[in-house]
């Protein structure tokens, strides 16, 4: 009967909690695609987080994105922000590009653009 009654219990509760969380929250955050601005500021938060981890320079603190486009990859259609630096010597590393899903997420960076 203890048995059951735990089973029980853990049930309700496992239920519970799915009722609270209310639609779209079942298996995260669930968020409609984000505008051009949207994607720039959390591109410009990205790169300062990026020079605050080491991650890239710090002449890359205070750029503006030179572009914002949308692209299609085999993953589906991204936001990609480029931004431009003539302070960085080596000419390969001198274009940093900034990938998001259209939902605002971040999902790498990188000097290729791929």
């Amino acid at each position: 009967m203890r048995t059951l009654t735990t089973a029980l219990f853990i049930c309700l509760t496992l239920f519970g909690a799915s009722v609270i969380a209310g639609p779209g929250h079942e298996g995260g955050h669930s968020h409609g695609p984000v505008t051009d601005t949207v994607a720039t500021d959390k591109a410009l938060k990205k790169v300062e987080q990026l020079v605050k981890s080491g991650k890239i320079d710090a002449s890359w603190s205070g750029i503006k994105p030179a572009s914002i486009e949308q692209k299609i990859y085999a993953n589906g259609p991204e936001w990609v922000i480029t931004f431009k630096n003539d302070k960085v010597s080596d000419v390969s590393k001198q274009a940093l590009y900034l990938f998001f899903k259209l939902d605002g997420s971040y999902i790498a960076a990188n000097h290729t653009g791929k």
